[in-house]
């Protein structure tokens, strides 16, 4: 269960039952570990978080928060409002002031002289944090001080930050250990003080359950599924938000016998995956938008040599550098159109941290047992907002290498192994370099069973439609995710990737208003699963198809695959930012008027 945000946040009893934080200053001075040490706290005490960086691209300087949404249910999505507010400087209080609720509260840096909005209706209190810190000897420690004032706010007990402390300083230290700790403690009884001067009692969450979960971003479930998956080669080059698939991969790698090369471009990267995987190793490469433009000729060539090839594109905000730290989808048709040519590709898009960590083994199969490029589609918000997730289960893994043969039967008379055969299926046997009696040739060209050059007719009609009959038959299970409340429902939300959590609070609010709305979340894009589909959207009076970007690039690939359908209604946000639930209600809402209003007139 996915639970809705109510008004307040407060249960039956009176506790809080989800609230909203955020951290905000200057890209440069801890807010994201400020952030980061925030919700590893709550999370060992069994909440479920949801939190997402909003961050320049630049190294220092500019505005930049984090905001963290603590929850006793499952969450998947940030929250339109906001209860705390920790600001380092002025700017972050008029930025995101209009976030908070009117019970809201504000705790400000006095060195910089904060003051409240004349419209801000919650508490203000400002906190000497630097000066907590500088006295301690060390104005770094601010950001303990902060989260020792977050303590006091929220009635929670600083003592359940004292193993991360310990964790994270322990390297430098029994001093600064016990300095962050006393900082810690010097920002909790300072705040308890100002509220007991402002008879203030502040926020009570209700208990978390205690059990332990994973908290990560979708690029790190990405990185794991690639070692669960046998991936032993990663070829990249650095490209936000990308390179944490990376940064997770080059530690762990090595332990597993395998890893990870940084190339001098991404088309260096696409190509020498390639080579690894015509050599039997499980290899793929990671990029962003940008990166997936330079690999299209390279991603052909896979398509072309029927040599397996996952990549994962973390989508951004374009076009060209565009938005390199921002949301948007709208890399969709690119990625299953870009190639020049025509050529046989699967795109899986993930729409949750268990799903990413998932689809990334199913994509390593898949690409082997059709010897295709596949394409692992994933978005900004999906691969850097951090979140609660259940263990996964390592049970459910099974690795499958198609018609990978290790030995052949003994040649009769010398002659060349037929790499391409052709084949009911589309699909031939394959061997690695160093298979007695594998001997093929290679290459980019139209070839024949053997590989050799040739561009004749005949032998084109051949190759091409062996290639291209390789996913007549293709299925994946459960291509997408679908909650049906009617059979016949007023509304269809549509979607893919991060939007998952916004649309389902959308669709839990509209429904508490008497409409019955269904949702389909597409997890396979290409080959689009249109006899499943098909029969939801016809179902539907009105199909409510949300994205992130200005064209409208979902709503084409269903009109295009189904032809005549219920009456669209896009809903577009192209600005950087992820939706937030209320943006989603409201459209609709006024979409709704519209269409009735229509009808009457």
């Amino acid at each position: 269960m996915v639970v809705p945000q109510s008004k307040d946040g407060k249960g039956d009893n009176g506790m809080v039952e989800q609230l909203s934080w955020k951290v905000g200053g200057q890209q440069g001075e801890g807010i994201e570990s400020t952030g980061e040490i925030f919700a590893k706290g709550l999370n060992r005490l069994g909440y479920y978080l949801y939190s997402y960086r909003h961050f320049s691209s630049r190294i220092k300087g500019g505005h930049t928060n984090n905001k963290v949404r603590v929850s006793i249910e499952p969450i998947r999505t940030i929250s339109d409002d906001l209860d705390i507010l920790v600001a380092f400087d002025q700017e972050t209080i008029d930025l995101n002031y209009r976030e908070l609720k009117d019970t809201g509260i504000i705790l400000a840096e006095e060195k910089v002289q904060p003051k409240a909005p004349s419209d801000y209706k919650g508490s203000f209190l400002a906190i000497p944090f630097t000066k907590i810190a500088s006295d301690l000897g060390n104005a770094l420690m601010k950001n303990m001080a902060a989260i020792g004032a977050t303590c006091a706010v929220m009635n929670l007990e600083t003592d359940i930050f004292h193993s991360m402390i310990r964790s994270l300083f322990q390297r430098k230290g029994e001093e600064i250990v016990r300095k962050n700790m006393e900082a810690l403690a010097a920002g909790f009884t300072w705040t308890k003080k100002l509220m007991d001067e402002m008879n203030m009692k502040g926020l009570k969450m209700a208990k978390g359950d205690g059990k332990k979960r994973l908290y990560l971003i979708g690029n790190e479930a990405i990185g794991m599924g690639a070692l669960a998956a046998g991936a032993r080669l990663m070829f990249a080059y650095p490209i936000t938000p990308a390179s944490d698939i990376m940064e997770y991969l080059v530690k762990r790698l090595p332990n597993f016998g395998g890893a990870v090369i940084q190339t001098e471009d991404e088309i260096a990267a696409c190509t020498m995956a390639i080579g690894a995987n015509y050599g039997g190793v499980r290899a793929f490469t990671a990029s962003a938008g940008p990166g997936l433009s330079l690999m299209m000729e390279a991603i052909g060539l896979s398509g072309m040599t029927e040599t397996p090839l996952v990549i994962v594109n973390t989508q951004r905000g374009g076009p060209s550098t565009g938005l390199p730290t921002k949301q948007e989808q709208s890399d969709l048709m690119a990625m299953i159109y870009g190639n020049h040519g025509e050529i046989p590709k699967v795109v899986i898009a993930p729409s949750t941290i268990e799903e990413a960590f998932y689809d990334t083994i199913t994509a390593f199969n898949i690409a082997e047992e059709y010897q295709i490029p596949v394409i692992l589609l994933s978005d900004l918000q999906l691969s850097l907002a951090k979140q609660t997730a259940e263990p996964f289960d390592y049970h459910k893994i099974e690795i499958r290498r198609g018609q990978l043969l290790d030995h052949l039967p003994k040649a009769e008379k010398r002659t060349y192994f037929k790499r391409y055969l052709l084949t009911d299926s589309g699909i031939s046997p394959r061997t690695v370099p160093g298979t007695k009696d594998g001997i093929h040739h290679v290459t980019g060209v139209e070839h024949d069973e053997t590989g050799r050059p040739l561009e004749g007719s005949a032998n084109r009609k051949k190759q091409m439609e062996k290639r291209l009959s390789k996913l007549k038959d293709f299925s994946l299970q459960n291509p997408f995710h679908y909650s049906e409340s009617r059979e016949y429902p007023d509304l269809l939300m549509v979607g893919f990737n991060s939007t998952r959590g916004a649309i389902e609070e959308a669709r839990s609010r509209l429904e508490r208003e008497g409409l019955s709305v269904n949702h389909l979340h597409l997890r396979l894009l290409h080959p689009f699963p249109t006899d499943q589909v098909l029969p939801i959207i016809k179902r539907a009076k009105k199909l409510v198809v949300v994205e992130q970007n200005g064209t409208g690039q979902l709503a084409q690939l269903i009109k295009m695959h189904i032809g005549h359908t219920p009456p669209i209604q896009s809903i577009l946000k192209y600005d950087g930012n992820p939706f937030l639930p209320r943006e989603i209600y409201e459209e609709v809402k006024k979409g709704m008027e519209m269409y009735f209003s229509g009808k009457k007139s």
